[in-house]
């Protein structure tokens, strides 16, 4: 929930921005109140604080830092496959983040891409595949370790994954990118059917309306907003997404905005337990900030000695890795 001290500001400057807008004291009071009221009849609250500490902070670690393998370990196994989420499981991950995407017949499977061009055989958006079809595709085609430790490897179904998941005792941070009332849907299912996934999983995503419509479905699962600041933007390496610099100063605008939204209002209205921020954007001030909040700040991508260290022995939150046993590069 939002602190007290939060509340006031957040109206408060809310209220004079409008009334420097409208030049009207009515005007602003009644949309500074239709907000209020907006919030406090559509936010919802967090899930209790032990249930997310079972999912965020498991017992019986050696460590006080859980440990995630991104798409379970995308550069030690393919990503994103089963022999992936083994792998994890043999090199010590607490948990394994899983990208969730269907396929032309509505089927949950595994898949970070829009399309299965760069990490199979096959060719194509998911959304066009069929199941039968994405099965019989190598999920390891272009992996750098194909032949040397690893055969053909099938494209998992969100049931087959989640399964060895639970057999591996292992906590799973579900990827959602797209189709938030289908996605929604799915993952309510798979919660009735699973219930041990409550207090193992947390359901994740770059997109609020995803985060918002799993909570309407189930307000009893735990979840969390992803977040990069500048991402509307930059890309990934910090290079502008457009060389106009008037919709690159627009572009900027936005993310200032919803930077702003993520941080004062987003979290709250979908009552999330935790924030998985990028790296970059990480201090101890950051961490605090959240903790006075109840919410957990999950990092990514971790993938360098001394970064982990930093994280194991300083900042002491968990974090994402593409690798559990060397250096490498960042996947995004």
């Amino acid at each position: 929930m939002l602190q007290v001290g939060d509340e006031w500001l957040y109206f408060a400057v809310v209220f004079l921005l409008t009334l420097s807008g409208t030049r009207s004291a009515m005007g602003a009071s009644v949309l500074t109140a239709s907000l209020y009221v907006f919030l406090v009849m559509f936010r919802f609250p967090p899930v209790p604080l032990e249930q997310a500490s079972r999912v965020l902070r498991p017992n019986g670690l050696s460590s006080d830092v859980p440990v995630v393998a991104h798409r379970a370990g995308g550069h030690d196994a393919p990503e994103n496959t089963l022999a992936a989420i083994r792998e994890a499981s043999r090199n010590g991950a607490t948990g394994v983040e899983l990208d969730l995407s269907f396929t032309a017949d509505g089927v949950a499977v595994l898949l970070h891409d829009d399309t299965v061009d760069r990490t199979t055989n096959g060719s194509g958006p998911i959304s066009s595949l069929r199941l039968a079809h994405v099965k019989s595709l190598d999920a390891s085609a272009h992996h750098r370790l194909k032949g040397e430790r690893f055969g053909i490897q099938t494209v998992p179904t969100l049931q087959e994954a989640v399964q060895e998941c639970i057999k591996h005792s292992l906590t799973i941070f579900l990827n959602v990118k797209c189709y938030p009332d289908k996605a929604a849907a799915v993952l309510a299912e798979m919660y009735k059917r699973f219930p041990v996934l409550y207090n193992s999983s947390i359901v994740c995503s770059f997109e609020p309306k995803v985060i918002y419509k799993m909570r309407q479905a189930d307000p009893h699962v735990v979840t969390g907003l992803t977040h990069r600041p500048w991402s509307l933007s930059r890309h990934s390496d910090g290079t502008p997404r457009t060389l106009s610099s008037w919709a690159q100063f627009w572009s900027e605008l936005l993310d200032v905005l919803l930077d702003w939204a993520h941080h004062h209002l987003l979290w709250d209205l979908c009552g999330v337990s935790a924030i998985l921020i990028h790296k970059d954007f990480i201090s101890l001030d950051y961490v605090q900030y959240w903790a006075e909040r109840g919410v957990e700040v999950v990092g990514w991508a971790v993938n360098t000695a001394v970064e982990k260290q930093y994280y194991q022995d300083l900042l002491k939150i968990s974090y994402l890795t593409d690798s559990l046993l060397e250096d490498c590069d960042p996947q995004y």
